[in-house]
């Protein structure tokens, strides 16, 4: 969230020190019925803090509108948002804690800038498309689309508001005080029928919000906002100055009759097709007028703005201040079924092509976000109180397999040819047939607080710092020893290495002991004392890779590769320590993802940066590519697709938030690839799997 204008709070914009644990370190911004904060979090996480004016913390019913911004900016907490972290909308004062995302408003930009430059325009409009298309999914309009409600950000637009109106900001009022909107970037609709607004009330305050982009101004212009009413109900736009290769789409936009609007996709799949036309672009000259012009001039015909009858902006003015006494206001609507939710962008049907992609929810009940791997041709899933089968190339139920525990926190692995869930702790092993999902073996076992697979082996670490290795066909134990140096070892595993990997990092976390493990046997294959405070996040041609943390603060600040063959270590400094990262590794790169939604891409070989790219996810999984994307699960649900040669967000899929969004899981499933696909899942129990290959189509 970026610095607001400052309408006025007063010295109210200083106060209160604390917005729950959040100690609020420098004003941002006010606006008409809040103050914006910098803010930290315990951790040191940098955050926006909206803290509700005392006046209006007082008011019931603006309370209920500002719990359901929370609600809906939750919702579609994302790529295209300021991620919600937290908030508390029965505090004395309300409040809410979003991930603080450096960049200016739109409005600021221009402001300081002047219009921008024809392929900024085309970016914007395609960026603020895919916002609209994702926010519409989750069933939200947003009714209050405009400049300052859009942050720059280095990786695109984001949408930010949703639902807290703002008085000062325009002279337009109910008789109580409330907000209708603000005028210059309100539909038509918005005036005339405020119960009907639908998504396409969204796509008008696009083209608003483009034309004030490519000059400086919005497409109904005057002082009076009576008179913008007047303008934007009854005249055609003014786009003087708007590029001619856009000046279509965003005459489209602004339509009198929502059902004349394109959806979000419609603009998208246009924008595409004129991305490569900016070297001749063309500007549509001063036409002010409203004179037809001869045929020779380069103006696009819709673009021309009447003359203006006064005497019937005068009429227009009394049937406004009727409106405005009729108590209409903007805020975020939810859609509901019938007429607004059809007018929605719906999600994009699936191509006839081998593959198409699905989504299953194979428990109606249950809580938590499933975990799933690919193993033995099925998805092999658990959650809850169950373990499961899909089909992978339709997500259904193959069987269900009743668990003991409904703690989990990694998937199911097949070894040795069985099915081994994998619980954090425990009295008891199980494996099942993949087949069937029946018991195949089960043995009881002493307390234990850790379980792995690798190489046909079960790792049993008990509660003493004993560690059994057992037969993942049979069940039965093949050795059981201490590790020596390691007190109470916990184990990193990776896909193909036959070897565990257990670390202990010295007090002043200046070095750090690794040990190599064989699976089979127990014994210690390799060890070295390493510098720093270091955990492993994968292993690739013999090597093993590390971050580097900060253990304090949990910053990470270096990629490590240690070569045992060799004894080499290589070490690739980040450009900025990165709190809470995750890490994996391919082909000699290594993609991290901090807390906050930092992601980049260092290669070992150089130790050079290839690229960054701010995500806005608040949370996220381990990375995980296949060379030519990297994917990441968020929170909310949604998997994310990144071009793993340029850094650039190419695909998304919907959020799946669920009942339980308030819930908070110690981490988040990594997405699973097999056979060019990616399978994920989602807080609301949905199991999905979407082309690898083709991101953009999701």
């Amino acid at each position: 969230m970026a610095p607001q204008g400052n309408t006025g709070a007063g010295a109210e914009a200083e106060l209160p020190e604390y917005a729950g644990h959040y100690r609020l370190e420098s004003c941002l911004g006010s606006g008409g019925m809040g103050v914006v904060h910098v803010a930290r979090s315990t951790s040191g996480m940098k955050l926006a803090v909206k803290v509700v004016h005392a006046e209006f913390a007082r008011d019931p019913e603006f309370r209920g509108r500002f719990r359901q911004e929370v609600a809906a900016a939750r919702k579609v907490s994302g790529a295209f948002t300021a991620s919600v972290v937290d908030a508390d909308p029965d505090a004395e004062r309300p409040w809410m804690a979003t991930l603080f995302i450096p960049g200016p408003t739109l409005s600021d930009e221009v402001k300081r800038n002047g219009p921008m430059a024809p392929a900024e325009l085309r970016r914007l409009m395609a960026g603020l498309a895919e916002a609209l298309r994702d926010i519409h999914r989750v069933g939200v309009v947003h009714r209050d689309l405009k400049p300052s409600n859009v942050l720059l950000a280095e990786d695109g637009p984001k949408v930010i508001d949703f639902g807290i109106s703002r008085p000062k900001d325009s002279e337009l009022r109910t008789e109580t005080g409330k907000l209708i909107g603000t005028p210059p970037f309100m539909a038509p609709e918005q005036f005339r029928r405020p119960r009907e607004v639908g998504p396409a009330a969204d796509i008008f305050a696009l083209g608003s919000v483009m034309v004030h982009a490519a000059t400086g101004r919005g497409p109904f212009d005057s002082d009076s906002p009576y008179v913008v009413a007047y303008q934007v109900v009854h005249d055609e736009p003014d786009l003087t100055g708007v590029p001619a290769n856009l000046a279509p789409l965003i005459v489209r936009c602004l339509a009198k009759e929502p059902e004349e609007r394109p959806t979000p996709d419609e603009l998208m799949r246009e924008l595409r097709s004129v991305a490569a036309s900016y070297d001749t672009q063309a500007f549509i000259p001063a036409q002010r007028t409203g004179e037809v012009p001869e045929p020779e001039q380069e103006v696009a015909e819709p673009v021309r703005r009447p003359k203006r009858r006064l005497r019937r902006i005068a009429l227009f003015v009394g049937g406004a201040l009727v409106m405005v006494a009729a108590g209409v206001f903007a805020s975020v609507q939810l859609l509901g079924e019938g007429e607004a939710a059809a007018k929605g962008a719906g999600t994009p049907q699936a191509k006839a092509t081998a593959f198409r992609a699905w989504a299953a929810r194979p428990e109606s009940g249950g809580k938590g976000t499933p975990r799933c791997s690919y193993g033995a041709g099925r998805l092999l899933c658990v959650r809850s109180g169950s373990v499961y089968a899909l089909d992978p190339s339709d997500g259904s139920l193959l069987w269900r397999h009743s668990a003991d525990t409904d703690r989990w926190s990694v998937p199911p692995a097949l070894s040795g040819g069985l099915v081994q869930p994998l619980t954090d702790y425990g009295t008891r092993l199980e494996a099942l047939d993949p087949a069937s999902g029946r018991t195949r073996w089960q043995r009881e076992v002493p307390t234990y607080n850790g379980l792995w697979s690798t190489g046909g082996m079960l790792l049993v670490a008990e509660a003493e710092g004993t560690v059994t290795g057992v037969d993942s066909a049979t069940g039965d134990t093949k050795w059981s020893k201490e590790i020596p140096g390691h007190v109470t070892p916990s184990f990193s595993t990776f896909p193909g290495d036959p070897l565990l990997y257990v670390t202990s990092t010295s007090a002043d976390e200046s070095t750090t002991r690794v040990t190599a493990v064989d699976a089979a046997t127990g014994d210690v294959r390799w060890e070295e004392r390493l510098d720093g405070a270091l955990t492993p996040i994968g292993s690739e041609d013999g090597s093993v890779f590390f971050l580097s943390v900060d253990q304090v603060f949990d910053y990470a600040k270096a990629v490590v590769r240690y070569t045992p063959a060799s004894g080499a270590t290589r070490k690739a400094t980040l450009p900025v320590p990165r709190q809470g990262a995750q890490a994996t590794v391919h082909d000699g790169i290594a993609y991290v993802l901090a807390a906050g939604g930092s992601l980049e891409a260092v290669a070992l070989d150089t130790g050079r940066r290839l690229w960054h790219l701010e995500t806005s996810v608040s949370r996220g999984s381990v990375p995980v590519s296949d060379g030519s994307h990297v994917f990441v699960t968020a929170s909310d649900g949604r998997l994310l697709a990144v071009d793993a040669h340029k850094g650039t967000l190419v695909g998304q899929t919907p959020t799946r938030l669920g009942t339980d969004a308030g819930e908070v899981a110690a981490t988040l499933p990594r997405p699973t690839l097999a056979s060019h696909r990616v399978y994920a899942t989602a807080p609301d129990g949905t199991v999905f799997a979407v082309d690898a290959r083709k991101p953009s189509d999701w």
